[in-house]
């Protein structure tokens, strides 16, 4: 469903930033998108304190944000709520990227502005397809998937 919705928008780039200190899970998620043929750029980050640098001084903002919860500095939760704060900022897609799966979390997440919660995947597979789903999701605005948990 995405491609054929991709290939009717433009043949623009898709612009996703990643942050994550994990830098093994960075590679994995940039070769799970290579391999779906999405045309894209990504930019990654290792905290959200870089993240929000980048983000309060570029031109181009990213068209969705990957956002993992535990990382030094600053963690997620506290820069989505940056990021929402934001007025120039707060219309861009967080989808929350996290290995953590408490429902009640989840909900707060949600309430602060999180558009997606994907939990991070055992394998690289199941990455690639929690990855697609949720490219789906946002693209299309659809809400009632807005938890992605893959199947191990």
């Amino acid at each position: 469903m995405f491609y054929a919705l991709f290939d009717k928008m433009s043949t623009k780039l898709l612009n996703i930033f990643l942050v994550d200190d994990d830098l093994d899970d960075q590679t994995l998620f940039s070769k799970a998108l290579e391999d779906l043929l999405i045309p894209m750029e990504l930019s990654t980050f290792e905290n959200g304190v870089s993240l929000m640098d980048k983000l309060l001084h570029c031109l181009l903002l990213p068209d969705m944000i990957f956002l993992d919860l535990n990382m030094p500095l600053m963690n997620g939760e506290e820069c989505l709520m940056d990021i929402k704060s934001e007025k120039k900022l707060e219309k861009i897609p967080i989808i929350i990227y996290s290995t953590t799966f408490e429902i009640h979390r989840i909900e707060e997440l949600f309430r602060k502005g999180a558009a997606q919660y994907l939990q991070k995947p055992a394998s690289f597979n199941a990455l690639k397809l929690a990855l697609k789903r949720t490219l789906d999701a946002i693209v299309l605005g659809d809400r009632t998937s807005a938890i992605i948990q893959p199947h191990f």
